[in-house]
């Protein structure tokens, strides 16, 4: 099955985004999974199934419990050939995130907050004396 088939799917993406966080039992992704497709257990066991026989999980067997974990490697082949689409979005990211950090800017001074004295400043203009240490 191609990568994409196997990521085209919203049950297996979010059992993997489960499992990037660490291994889990396949109990616990099932009750997550259960909760919010509303598919049956044997329905993950399947989607289960197809991650570990594409290579994007493994299965570790503890007594009678059953521990998934992602496996990088199909990831990182995925990556790679996302990689030379890149160019079409990172510019549109860079300019976003210039965008952002303009209006963070703009909310700082507006606030008050780049413009403001140091501490220990008055901006009282009758105020003469210079001011005192604090300690």
């Amino acid at each position: 099955m191609h990568a994409f088939d196997v990521l085209g799917d919203p049950v297996r993406r979010r059992i993997l985004e489960l499992l990037a966080d660490g291994e889990q039992a396949s109990g616990a992704v099932t009750d997550v999974i259960r909760a919010e497709f509303g598919i049956s257990q044997p329905a993950v066991s399947q989607h289960l199934r197809v991650l570990r026989d594409s290579g994007f999980a493994s299965v570790r067997a503890e007594g009678t419990h059953r521990f998934y974990a992602v496996e990088p490697a199909p990831l990182r082949e995925v990556d790679a050939w996302l990689d030379r689409f890149r160019r079409f979005w990172e510019q549109r990211l860079d300019a976003l995130g210039t965008e952002l950090a303009r209006g963070r800017r703009a909310r700082r001074i507006r606030a008050g907050g780049a413009l403001a004295p140091p501490a220990g400043f008055s901006t009282d203009p009758g105020r003469t004396d210079p001011p005192t240490e604090r300690t």
